[in-house]
């Protein structure tokens, strides 16, 4: 039987250093710029019904409530916690696939142009900023150095 003591993963130095660089990641102008069009893409999902007019569809009115709310909490979360909430940034994507082909799939829809217009914007919009915040929080060595600091 093993005596061992073993430390908990949160505080792997390799661990520490991953998060760093996304919270390093994070903090660049670009990064902020692409989370706050995310947040502001997910609210604008949560609030289309009543935007464009089909809250009459009230199936596809609390998907779209349902989705923008998520898409708006993913970018909050990724705004102030990169290091922590990196792993979920797969997740908006495949919010905003769902928001292009909901109006098809969800059950009791009577499409408009308007409607799937707004639907499909909206979740191409989400896709492009969801994998460019991905893309951001994978680049490496990218972010600008200090004087002195060498690369990692």
């Amino acid at each position: 039987m093993s005596s061992s003591i073993h430390a908990p993963m949160h505080t792997h130095p390799d661990i520490m250093a991953m998060r760093e660089r996304y919270d390093r990641a994070a903090q660049q102008p670009t990064t902020q710029m692409v989370e706050g069009l995310m947040l502001l893409t997910g609210l604008y999902a949560a609030a289309s019904a009543w935007i464009i007019g089909f809250t009459a569809q009230t199936n596809l009115t609390a998907t779209n409530l349902i989705c923008g709310a998520a898409i708006g909490l993913l970018a909050v979360a990724f705004g102030s916690a990169y290091g922590r909430t990196h792993g979920m940034t797969f997740v908006a994507p495949l919010l905003g696939i769902w928001l292009i082909v909901s109006p098809w799939l969800v059950a009791g829809v009577a499409t408009s142009t308007s409607l799937i217009w707004s639907n499909v914007v909206v979740g191409a919009l989400v896709c492009v900023l969801g994998l460019a915040t991905a893309a951001l929080g994978m680049g490496r060595g990218r972010q600008r150095r200090g004087p002195g600091e060498e690369p990692r």
